[in-house]
């Protein structure tokens, strides 16, 4: 069905979609929204994998610069940037690799940069009912950058905290710096 539709854009733009070059196109651009949009097909429970484990581990948690690729559902095109979580657990933790993995569903999903962060950060907070979560995403907007304003530049960023994240501004603010420091480790 894709392919039909992309092979009939592709004719009403001023396109042969049978010339060299163009021939197999709604097929590559059949297969590449197939995976773009390959979240639909997830859910949180088959994405975490039952990786929640007891642990009396009561810091905050936190992995950054999660690389996200997403797809706006205003003009169909990528958004790029990254993204930030933390948590401060009460009781239950997650594996790390699982939170890049819960980005990655969403993210595969026709999407604007504020109901992504916020769906990333409810879905933490309902299945470990920290004490805290926060996300925040960094993203340059396509839409932004070659039509409409095609401002080079801007950055959207975005923010959801729930909790202690939310409640106390030290909290917050140590969130905030760790997601600053860039390069290396963090000692």
């Amino acid at each position: 069905m894709i392919e039909r539709l992309i092979h009939d854009l592709l004719k009403e733009i001023g396109e042969d979609p049978t010339r060299e070059g163009l021939d197999k196109t709604p097929a590559r651009v059949a297969k590449a929204w197939e995976y773009l949009t390959s979240g639909y097909k997830q859910n949180v429970h088959d994405v975490l994998n039952e990786a929640l484990f007891t642990e009396e581990y009561d810091e905050m948690v936190v992995v950054k610069d999660i690389d996200l690729y997403s797809l706006c559902e205003h003009h169909l095109l990528p958004f790029v940037g990254k993204c930030h979580i933390a948590y401060m657990p009460s009781r239950k933790i997650v594996g790390l690799s699982k939170l890049p993995r819960l980005v990655e569903m969403f993210a595969r999903r026709l999407q604007v940069q504020e109901r992504l962060t916020t769906q990333i950060a409810q879905t933490l907070n309902e299945v470990l009912q920290p004490r805290g979560v926060a996300v925040v995403i960094e993203a340059i907007h396509m839409c932004m950058l070659m039509r409409g304003v095609e401002k080079q530049n801007s950055k959207a960023v975005t923010s959801a905290m729930l909790g202690a994240f939310r409640e106390n501004a030290e909290t917050r603010a140590e969130f905030m710096e760790l997601i600053r420091a860039r390069g290396g480790l963090v000692i």
